[in-house]
């Protein structure tokens, strides 16, 4: 698993939600300043990516992953682990 793609996933259900286009965003975009993310919007996009890898994504660890690279970080660990 590249580090990348899920950055590609990752902006990709972003893109939906804050109805942004992809070079927009990037892995230093921040979810709360950038995204104006709400816990609504974060957990859409962990239960995406959950349906995406088969992996269960602890919301309130996910939540604290200020930028798009952190969260990418944080979801290839949790992947690593099984």
């Amino acid at each position: 698993m590249k580090r990348n793609d899920v950055i590609s996933k990752i902006i990709e259900r972003c893109c939906q939600l804050f109805n942004k286009a992809p070079e927009e965003l990037d892995e230093n975009t921040d979810f709360a300043i950038d995204l104006k993310a709400k816990s609504g919007n974060v957990s859409q996009i962990t239960t995406f990516l959950e349906d995406v890898y088969d992996v269960e994504i602890p919301f309130m660890e996910f939540r604290r992953k200020a930028t798009i690279g952190e969260a990418a970080d944080y979801i290839l660990e949790l992947i690593d682990e099984f």
